[in-house]
């Protein structure tokens, strides 16, 4: 019965790291409820429940000691934390990837990233992510509404404090 329960949580582990690699959101809470499931299983399985001739850990009246072999109480309290702590975590990630699709109208994390402010057509290289230099030529101007800095002589902010190239005096 172990070596069933271990392949059981091998392929439910396995599941839901497949489901969790995909680019759907939707998967991905799948694949994170799977993962929990299993977990909790993995847990549930050390306290030998399903051994031969196992008994709930109660005390007969009048004996001061348990006489036969009992399952550990401990791991079947983690798991119902665990299922409590599982579904909190659930509904958070839930609520979460409901507002993400909802504010960018996509579940595919690959059109999500596309989305992000700074980024344009999905630069799979990360070269041009908010803050970097090749990021700037793409933001509006504040003060003509095209896109692009401007010139390096225009721009008051980049020319303070420096010499013309002509080196002339200042």
């Amino acid at each position: 019965m172990a070596v069933l329960l271990a392949l059981t949580v091998g392929v439910l582990v396995a599941g839901s790291i497949y489901l969790m690699l995909s680019r759907n959101l939707v998967r991905f809470i799948f694949g994170l409820t799977l993962a929990s499931n299993a977990v909790n299983l993995l847990i549930f399985s050390t306290g030998q429940v399903a051994r031969q001739g196992s008994a709930p850990p109660l005390i007969s009246d009048g004996k001061t000691t348990l006489g036969h072999v009992v399952a550990n109480a401990l791991p079947q309290a983690l798991v119902l934390t665990a299922i409590v702590i599982g579904f909190a975590l659930l509904t958070f990630v839930f609520v979460l990837f409901y507002r993400a699709g909802e504010a960018l109208q996509t579940v595919n994390t690959e059109n999500m990233r596309v989305a992000e402010p700074g980024m344009r057509g999905g630069d799979p290289d990360g070269s041009r992510r908010a803050g970097s230099r090749r990021a700037g030529s793409w933001r509006r101007s504040p003060r003509t509404g095209r896109r692009g800095q401007g010139s390096p002589t225009g721009d008051k902010r980049r020319r303070k404090g420096r010499r013309p190239a002509t080196g002339g005096k200042p």
